[in-house]
């Protein structure tokens, strides 16, 4: 087990990490005419992973990744997707022991039954002793809860004086100033408040812990009626095992006059999105019309309804309606799928992570587009404008509950490959430890001859017979049996 808390480590040694990757990144040649300034500065920045993980990621092995690869693309080098792959199969190879000091808790303010829980939790999480004290950790609540009557804040606070210290509040925009001050992210809700989650931390994000509480729950693997057991495992000795899930950084940019002078597009709104893009024709009456480039080239025009832009994680989402194929998250790639495709060719296709997409809306185009982030941040796209897709660097850390906790949510909520009754066996007692009753033959009810075993090519088990693979030869020449109730023909004699 290794420590990843910062005050644990050499300070010098925090410095060196961080110094030899902001060296690794600056050394790599940037493009600066394709590369926004903004970007640069942030490639310069080893934040592509949270900073609490530095012990359990073997740092030279990242920097090999990053420094044996000489044809390394600007977009590529905008998501250090290599990068992220190795920093992901690290930190689900080994357990992660952290000392979790600071907790938030993000659940639905306005669900009476979850503020319940939320009060619930927090009592728990601020009156365990942990770490060598008589008390528990920190805990960040939703500052809509500040007056609640349901989650009695008074009356927490009469238990003990430390908890007026203890028990904080956060806000969006501490999430967004200030997103290392949490350890540890607890969810209580459905994947629409994990979703909620991803949108308050739009840059480096904590690790996700999620209770399911929901109405689905790809997402949401730990029972919260557990929160006790899975919360002592995971901040004790046993640590975490963390999943860094694929995002999305979505740019908007505006097309300028043609007749002014300067840069044709001006950067706009810019998202990171963990489930996907959508972009539809809204309530225009005319088929989209849209231009789609990879790294820059034109693939295709989009003419249809309009066309997601999907994550691994959003594939079991608005994706998986529209036709869309279900994808492994630990798989990088996007998935591009049509929505009400106007040809019959166009089919859902996966694409690399590494390509950096864009969407454009021709200058003489009927109509506008529209696009959503995650269902949120809905924006207009003009004739001229277009949005870029790339890979984030900045992942989205979940706690996992178990190796197999992909296939049982889909299993779970999908009920993938499942049927109502499975196909019976030749005998139906075997392998269950039933014995055959009176009126049970496990064999056949028919008699069976060998001469007609043998001219109809098949066994009585179903294994052909004197190795020919004709259902019916005679003589060595085939002939098509058609049967009827009063007659039989024969054909190819």
């Amino acid at each position: 087990m290794l420590s990843a808390r910062e005050e644990d480590r050499p300070r010098n040694s925090t410095e060196s990490l961080e110094q030899r990757l902001g060296q690794a990144f600056s050394a790599l040649h940037l493009d600066t005419e394709t590369l926004s300034a903004n970007k640069v500065a942030a490639l310069a920045s080893p934040c592509f992973f949270h900073k609490k993980f530095d012990d359990a990621i073997n740092i030279d092995k990242v920097l090999e990744e990053i420094q044996d690869d000489d044809s390394i693309s600007h977009s590529r080098l905008m998501q250090t997707a290599t990068s992220v792959r190795e920093v992901s199969k690290q930190l689900q190879r080994r357990p992660i022991k952290m000392m979790v000091k600071n907790v938030m808790i993000i659940t639905k303010a306005r669900d009476n039954q979850l503020v319940h829980l939320t009060r619930e939790l927090t009592e728990w999480l601020l009156t365990t002793p942990r770490y060598g004290s008589d008390v528990g950790v920190n805990v960040y609540v939703d500052h809509k809860l500040r007056k609640s009557k349901r989650f009695g804040l008074n009356s927490i606070l009469e238990k003990d004086p430390r908890f007026e210290n203890m028990l904080r509040f956060w806000t969006p925009d501490l999430c967004w100033s200030s997103p290392e001050k949490f350890d540890l992210v607890l969810t209580l809700g459905g994947d629409g408040t994990v979703l909620y989650t991803s949108w308050l931390f739009q840059r480096i994000v904590p690790p996700i812990l999620s209770f399911s509480l929901g109405s689905l729950g790809f997402l949401t693997n730990f029972e919260f009626n557990q929160y006790k057991e899975s919360l002592n495992k995971i901040m004790g000795d046993a640590g975490m095992r963390v999943n860094l899930r694929m995002r999305f950084t979505c740019t908007v940019y505006r097309a300028q006059p043609q007749d002014q002078s300067g840069p044709s597009h001006i950067e706009a709104e810019q998202f990171e999105v963990l489930n996907e893009l959508v972009i539809d024709r809204g309530p225009s009456p005319y088929v989209s019309n849209l231009e789609l480039y990879g790294d820059n080239a034109l693939l295709t025009v989009v003419q249809a309804d309009g066309c997601i832009f999907s994550t691994p994680t959003g594939s079991t989402a608005y994706s998986l309606s529209a036709g869309g194929s279900l994808v492994h998250p630990d798989i990088p790639a996007i998935l591009l799928t049509p929505i009400c495709p106007h040809t019959l060719s166009f089919r859902p296709m996966l694409l690399n992570d590494s390509m950096l997409l864009r969407v454009a809306v021709p200058r003489n185009s009927r109509a506008t587009a529209y696009c959503a982030f995650d269902g949120k941040g809905r924006v207009e796209l003009r004739q001229g404008d277009h949005v870029s897709i790339a890979a984030s660097q900045y992942p989205f850390p979940t706690v996992l509950s178990q190796p197999t906790e992909w296939f049982d949510s889909i299993s779970r909520t999908l009920r993938w490959n499942t049927r109502g009754a499975m196909q019976k066996a030749w005998d139906e007692s075997a392998g269950e430890g039933k014995e055959v009753g009176p009126e049970v033959d496990a064999g056949f009810d028919i008699d069976i001859d060998d001469d007609a075993d043998r001219d109809s090519g098949y066994s009585a088990e179903g294994s052909t017979a004197g190795g020919s693979s004709s259902p019916i030869r005679d003589g060595g020449r085939e002939r098509s049996l058609i049967t009827c109730e009063s007659f039989a023909l024969v054909i190819g004699e």
